[in-house]
């Protein structure tokens, strides 16, 4: 090594080197060499040659040596002094803190300088290990929880306070707003009808009856249910299904809380509450509180006005079978009360058959909990006599009041019957000139058209705005204040007929047919028109009767054979046969995919003729309000709003969330949709929709009638406003649909009734307001079946012409030949024509609207149908006219 680099070794006894080794006691930084004088003549030393743990060494006993000579010395000691590191640290701790007698390396167990009164991390543990905690951490971390959880409860029970009926019995009423947020509509719930009674006054039946459905233990129980309590605090921590309390104490705490929002916080203080309840009052208090704070539909609060509602006496009075029916609705009203509720599953036939389900299950109860003998519950086999309902909600605001409400419910996640206690206010879609416009129309064809509108006969009908699928108004029925409680604006299982044909046409216009590889097709493409043609499966093979025939799919009564026809022209005189046809080229998943994309639900679907030639000639059953929103996205450019009632909702100065405005979807192609519109404006203008024409701006639409006459309906829209009209006859003894034939027993058709009130109330709904011109297609898609570019038509078989109809050459029907298959084009392009009408052996033909593939027919001559949409022949409702 170079001289500069290496220093000889200094004397021991003085200098710096000398000074810093005198203090630290230990070798300096860079080890002397090899037998440089006092060193050892290799790196170790023993422990005996100067590795104590002392402060110094004597002269020149003191080794030379380095670090890792130091480490390896401390490692072979086995004294008491082994310490060491890259400086001898004090007294008591090596490089790390290491016990000065444990030995060994620097790197070694943890030891705090002094003791800890929480030893944490441990300090008699290596590694990781040192933060496992022991089982008197453990069990002292839960004994303290508990304490503070007690702690917090202790404060919480003594915090809370009973409620009381009475201050319940003032709550508030729900306010419902029109749309422009300012003039009220209605006012209900809160303190509407509600008489507080004691217990003493409450028939002794009504209290065994209660106690027997709703919570047998009533009377030895400590009024809470904390199983129940921890299953539905969990679900809703997580997002399940919303729980009540089991106990009658519990809802008894629930229903006189004023706040009902089902979230963890409201449910931790009802728990609070109940156990002070449960401790504080008599059973009987609690019984009565109860029955006075529950709600039980007919807009009844309490058990003395649900009896003054349900059978016109007071509670006191109420026998065995009238308690059981109470206490049943008690169930939840908007479900088993046999008026009807809000929804789809609460249409009166389905709430009495489940209020007398559930009225028979509580006297068996009674029997079973042993509050009633067998005897006695034998005497009770009539369910009890209902009075009718009377109602101070008049004309269409029960029925809004209803459709808000549900909404309403469902996005701030409470029950109807919690909504009803009060102290909302709701801000609706709904306009209040366009409301009355609808009423008055109605009434106004009601009159003019006499005995044919009979006490049997219903209206329904929806207007929707289709740039932001707010509903605008509704047509629900006569009225609660006359006694009508089913809202037929929003009721299902009435079948839309031909005004399905609209969503067949836009499949095809949007995914073409299985010969054109999914390119779009356009309205002019032709297709077969006459009565009684067979129809073919996508493999170009006749759909089999069910009796060893080709089925036929019919047109209307005059059988008259049209020949080839465009769309655009089928459309206008709502031909069947075109439709059948297209709609299995298409694919009936496809019109299903369309149908649901513009806003017909799914629920809605025919599902007996799912998979049938008939599905295409609207047999399914969508309400008013969603066949006037599918409409609404042709208006809107192929764009679907969802519809909604509800803008905001207000209680305690306080707005509720979940109530933002929908997103616009992209249903279908926007020049599909203004192809389909240029289509529809053509059938007011020269088709069945005549009767509107002359309405004084753009207009388009489709009628609907269904085999029969079971139903009849118009859909139609300007840019600025979608509705529907609907009009149905129905037996309520029954619950089916009937012939719309009055007493002057003629049929009523889409383009005449529904037409004349959609044309009555566009013109007054709509007065004062612009109105826009209609988007033109650019693009229709390619034209299939293209004709020769001069048929002749057969004088007789041409269509009667209407003094505004266009031109309309391409469209006239061409007569069949007796060689041409009917579905070749070939044909088509050459003129070339069929016979496919002759009713011949072996051949069987479809209704009206459409063909039926399976299950086969079960008669040579159409029959009609039944109110489920099934049908022989090819099915049960279509476009007759």
């Amino acid at each position: 090594m170079s001289e500069h680099r290496r220093k000889p070794p200094q004397s021991h006894g003085g200098g710096r080197a000398a000074a810093r080794r005198g203090i630290t006691g230990s070798s300096g930084r860079r080890a002397a060499p090899r037998g440089s004088s006092g060193s050892s003549s290799s790196y170790g030393a023993s422990a005996s040659s100067g590795m104590s743990g002392t402060s110094g060494t004597s002269g020149d006993d003191r080794p030379w040596g380095g670090r890792a000579e130091a480490r390896r010395a401390a490692q072979r000691s086995t004294g008491v002094g082994g310490g060491g590191g890259r400086r001898r640290a004090p007294e008591g701790g090596g490089r790390r803190g290491m016990a000065a007698e444990a030995g060994g390396r620097g790197r070694g167990r943890y030891e705090p300088s002094k003791k800890r009164w929480i030893d944490y991390p441990r300090s008699d543990r290596d590694g990781m290990k040192r933060f496992v905690p022991s089982w008197k951490q453990v069990t002292g971390c839960f004994i303290g929880f508990f304490g503070m959880l007690v702690a917090v409860a202790g404060i919480a029970y003594a915090m809370v306070e009973i409620p009381t009926v009475d201050k319940i019995a003032d709550n508030e009423s729900n306010v419902f707003y029109w749309d422009d947020e300012k003039t009220q509509m209605a006012t209900t719930g809160g303190k509407e009808n509600r008489q507080i009674v004691d217990i003493e006054e409450i028939s002794k039946h009504m209290q065994d009856a209660v106690i027997s459905a709703e919570n047998a233990s009533f009377e030895s129980d400590s009024g809470v249910d904390p199983k129940g309590i921890a299953r539905a605090v969990f679900n809703m921590a997580t997002g399940g299904e919303t729980q009540g309390g089991s106990t009658i104490t519990q809802q008894f705490v629930k229903n006189t809380y004023l706040d009902q929002s089902q979230t963890v916080s409201r449910k931790a203080k009802e728990l609070f509450i109940s156990i002070k309840v449960g401790t504080k009052m008599k059973k009987h208090e609690i019984l009565a509180g109860y029955l006075n704070a529950a709600y039980y539909g007919r807009n009844a609060y309490g058990i003395q006005a649900a009896s003054q509602a349900y059978f016109n006496k007071d509670a006191v009075d109420l026998d065995l079978s009238e308690s059981a029916f109470l206490s049943s609705v008690l169930k939840g009203p908007n479900l088993y009360c046999p008026d009807g509720g809000v929804g789809p599953n609460a249409e009166p036939k389905d709430n009495r058959k489940r209020v007398e389900a559930r009225w028979k299950w509580t006297l068996d109860r009674m029997v079973e909990v042993g509050r009633l003998t067998e005897a006695e519950r034998a005497k009770v086999t009539e369910f009890p006599k209902i009075v009718d309902r009377k109602s101070a909600l008049a004309g269409q605001t029960g029925y809004l009041i209803d459709i808000a409400k549900a909404e309403a419910a469902k996005k701030m996640g409470i029950k109807i019957e919690d909504l009803d206690k009060g102290g909302y206010k709701i801000y609706t879609t709904f306009n209040e000139k366009k409301v009355k416009a609808l009423e008055k129309a109605v009434a106004k064809t009601r009159k003019e058209q006499g005995k044919r509108m009979d006490k049997l006969v219903q209206f329904g009908g929806a207007s929707i705005d289709p740039k932001s699928g707010q509903i605008k108004a509704v047509y629900g029925g006569a009225g609660y204040d006359k006694g009508y409680y089913v809202n037929n604006a929003r009721t299902t299982g009435v079948p839309v007929g031909s005004t399905w044909k609209p969503f067949v046409l836009a499949s095809a216009m949007e995914y073409g047919t299985y010969k054109t590889g999914g390119q779009g097709i356009s309205p002019m493409s032709r297709y077969n028109g006459d009565d009684n043609s067979v129809i073919y499966d996508q493999n170009g093979k006749p759909i089999p009767n069910g009796k060893g025939g080709d089925f036929r799919q019919q047109n209307e009564e005059d059988g008259r054979k049209y020949g080839p026809v465009t769309l655009k022209f089928a459309m206008e005189k709502s031909i069947n046969v075109p439709f059948a046809q297209l709609g299995i080229d298409v694919g009936l998943d496809t019109t299903r995919k369309t149908a649901k994309a513009l806003g017909i639900p799914e629920s809605s679907f025919d599902t007996g003729n799912m998979r049938n030639v008939s599905f295409s000639l609207g047999t399914s059953t969508p309400d008013a309000v969603s066949l006037s929103s599918a409409y609404a996205t042709f208006a809107a450019e192929g764009q679907h709003f969802e519809p909604y009632s509800v803008t905001k909702v207000v209680k305690d100065e306080v707005e509720r969330d979940g109530f933002e405005k929908p997103t616009a979807k992209d249903a279908i192609d926007p020049d599909v949709a203004n192809g389909v519109t240029e289509v529809l404006e053509n059938v007011v203008q020269n088709g069945t929709a005549k009767r509107i024409a002359d309405i004084g701006f753009p207009t388009a639409g489709k009628t609907g009638t269904t085999d029969d006459n079971l139903s009849a309906w118009y859909a139609g829209y300007t840019p600025e406003l979608s509705t529907a009209i609907g009009v149905f006859r129905s037996d309520p003894e029954e619950g089916k649909l009937l012939r719309i034939t009055g007493d002057a027993g003629d049929s009523i058709h889409g383009g005449e009734v529904p037409a004349q009130v959609w044309k009555d109330y566009m013109l007054e709904g709509t007065k004062g307001e612009e109105h826009s011109e209609f988007t033109p297609a650019t693009d229709t898609g390619e034209i299939v079946g293209k004709p020769s570019p001069s048929p002749t038509p057969t004088p007789s078989e041409t269509p009667d012409p209407t003094p505004s109809q266009p031109q309309v050459t391409p469209s006239l029907p061409v007569e069949p030949s007796q060689s041409c298959n009917q579905w070749d084009p070939a044909c088509w392009d050459n003129g070339g024509n069929n016979n496919g009408g002759n009713d011949s052996g072996g051949t069987d033909t479809g209704g009206t609207t459409g063909g039926e593939s399976s299950p086969p027919p079960t008669s040579e001559e159409p029959t009609g149908g039944n109110g489920n949409g099934n049908g022989g022949n090819g099915g049960w409702f279509g476009e007759t006219g």
